[in-house]
């Protein structure tokens, strides 16, 4: 299993995924679409990206904003798979969801 990670080690991190805060034992991201269903085709791309990755984040929509909350539930905390969820989340915001960030 991963190591929890510093709030420093967290911080540090998390200025390379923009929008992407810590938020307690949790790393978020809010998302806005223009309407519903777009927010539900986002969440539908997060989910491919998720089983890939053997990692799923908390999902909250209100209407056309969604919100993922990461963390490594095992371990009560962010590690480094939840960085690299978040990371594998943004390059498939980029087209590039064929990227593997992680390796079990």
């Amino acid at each position: 299993m991963p190591r929890l990670l510093s709030r420093s080690e967290v911080s540090t991190r998390l200025k390379s995924l923009k929008g992407w805060k810590h938020d307690g034992a949790f790393i978020v991201k809010t998302f806005e679409f223009p309407t519903f269903m777009k927010g539900i085709a986002f969440i539908r791309k997060v989910a491919v990206v998720a089983e890939r990755e053997e990692h799923h984040p908390d999902i909250h929509v209100r209407y056309t904003t969604v919100t993922l909350s990461v963390q490594t539930h095992s371990e009560g905390g962010v590690t480094e798979w939840d960085l690299e969820l978040a990371a594998a989340v943004e390059k498939m915001l980029k087209g590039k969801e064929d990227i593997r960030v992680r390796r079990r």
